[in-house]
């Protein structure tokens, strides 16, 4: 049986008055964790032993999730995490508190990215985080959230072409060189430079497009 108008209507403005105030706890939520953690840096950076541990507590899993995505080596991904942390306990960086926390944190842990791959040059499975830090410089800038922009690489990655697809994986995933691919596939090394290329230009214009439709929403 259908309900009458005014029972629908009452149920409809119910429903807008609930989300409301959800959305407006998610965003007290949010705004009180940002203001402990910011609390938590300065008393840190006053080399407090207890508000290091519980700050770490608190964001390890995120910086960790963030370059465990970015790297091959999960043994690499952890070393960095401590890294990103010492540097904090260190004062070798600044809480500027323009910025929340975990933005900030993702600047400091994209600079030690950026230093591991300069000391690591020769190291093949590098070439993933390389590519991973240009797609992240294609996003906005005040995107918290690492794991949108994972999902959209992954995601763009599976809208490849089959051979593009393979090609990825075979170069940054099982590390194996042109050369080597070139014979899997049955083309010529050249081919499959070119195939790599094309993939690598697709997977930055499609991330690229991701980031627009979110900023425009």
């Amino acid at each position: 049986m259908a309900l009458p108008p005014s029972a629908t209507k009452t149920a409809t403005d119910a429903h807008e008055v609930a989300s409301h105030a959800q959305s407006a706890f998610v965003e007290y939520d949010r705004r009180k964790a940002a203001e402990e953690d910011a609390l938590l840096i300065q008393a840190l950076q006053s080399n407090d032993r207890e508000a290091l541990g519980a700050f770490v507590q608190r964001q390890q899993g995120f910086v960790f999730g963030y370059l465990r995505s970015r790297m091959v080596d999960p043994t690499d991904a952890d070393d960095l995490c401590q890294e990103v942390f010492l540097r904090c306990l260190a004062g070798k960086v600044r809480f500027r508190g323009d910025v929340p926390v975990r933005p900030w944190l993702l600047g400091v842990a994209r600079n030690v990215l950026r230093e591991h791959i300069r000391r690591n040059r020769r190291r093949k499975e590098v070439e993933w985080t390389e590519l991973c830090l240009e797609l992240d410089s294609l996003t906005q800038d005040d995107s918290s959230d690492y794991r949108i922009v994972h999902g959209w690489l992954h995601s763009c990655m599976d809208s490849l072409g089959h051979s593009a697809h393979e090609a990825l994986k075979m170069h940054y995933f099982a590390r194996l060189r042109m050369a080597q691919i070139a014979e899997k596939m049955r083309r010529s090394e050249g081919a499959v430079k070119l195939l790599v290329f094309r993939a690598r230009q697709a997977l930055k214009e499609c991330v690229t497009r991701k980031s627009r439709i979110a900023s425009d929403e």
